[in-house]
């Protein structure tokens, strides 16, 4: 049914769409915008932007798991975004596969 040639292009395509994801930002927030983190569309965490004025309110503990919370919806996001792309993806491989 697959011949080499079709499987082929078939890895090139979920290449092109995972550099394609690496590109797409997320970002997950926590208590009003004072956590942001920052993830690309491979859920790969980028970066994490914590208010100073906040930082300096909370404990360590506090803070802790007020970053897993906006990392887990930054995380959420770009699974999503993963996930729709990753859908498009195989649409355009084999069209009517969705129909």
């Amino acid at each position: 049914m697959f011949n080499k040639k079709m499987m082929e292009k078939m890895q090139g395509q979920m290449e092109e769409t995972k550099h394609k994801l690496n590109n797409i930002s997320v970002v997950g927030e926590a208590e009003d915008g004072n956590i942001k983190v920052v993830a690309n569309g491979n859920r790969m965490l980028n970066s994490i932007e914590i208010n100073p004025e906040f930082y300096a309110s909370k404990s360590k503990e506090e803070i802790a798991e007020i970053i897993l919370t906006a990392a887990n919806r930054a995380l959420e996001q770009a699974e999503r975004v993963e996930k729709s792309e990753m859908s498009h993806a195989a649409m355009g491989m084999m069209p009517g596969l969705g129909k």
